[in-house]
């Protein structure tokens, strides 16, 4: 598979936000590189600052962190999303989110020094982190809302309607701990629709 050819999905995705020059697309073909990940297979450690982004073109990830030895789920991610450890990629230091993979992976992966360069000689590059940021902001504050207003059928109700496509595809109990419920009680909840 060619760079170009590899990149025709993570191009549409771009292209939502953004008008991709000649100049661009090829940059940003030259830059990238495709990494498969085996399930289970650990993609970053909380141990290491985060320096690579990638692009699901298949599969699924999920970012979680560990408090008193115990797996919290913060979320996934599917095809055509991005993922990173966000705090840590932003600014370069060690924080708390391990990334795994659910389901055997395949994506594109930009590292940090290619986006500087990215974002340095293409203006239209700052317009699109803008644009799909303020998408990640809004599934953000949705989450806040649903984690502290709503009950525990609301949560999982929020939780299908957010990742209607992917949501039977995740393991009952990363999908409890995602949503801060014992998973009895999402068992519970499941049996009642």
């Amino acid at each position: 598979m060619t760079n170009i050819e590899k990149t025709d999905e993570i191009f549409q995705h771009f292209e939502k936000y953004i008008k991709l020059s000649s100049l661009l697309r090829k940059e940003l073909a030259n830059r990238i590189v495709l990494k498969s990940f085996k399930k289970g297979e650990l993609i970053h450690n909380a141990d290491t600052i985060c320096k690579k982004s990638y692009f699901i073109q298949k599969g699924l990830i999920r970012t979680y962190f560990i408090k008193d030895g115990k797996e919290i789920t913060e979320y996934f991610s599917a095809e055509n999303e991005w993922v990173n450890s966000p705090r840590s990629f932003i600014q370069q230091q060690l924080d708390i989110y391990y990334l795994d993979a659910l389901e055997q992976s395949e994506c594109l992966c930009l590292n940090l020094q290619d986006l500087g360069f990215l974002f340095d000689h293409f203006p239209e590059m700052e317009r699109y982190a803008r644009l799909s940021m303020g998408t990640v902001f809004g599934h953000y504050m949705d989450r806040i809302t649903s984690m502290r207003f709503t009950t525990a059928k609301e949560k999982y109700q929020h939780f299908c309607e957010t990742y209607h496509e992917i949501y039977h595809r995740i393991p009952l109990g990363m999908v409890s701990s995602y949503l801060g419920i014992a998973q009895e009680t999402l068992s519970r909840i499941r049996a009642e629709k």
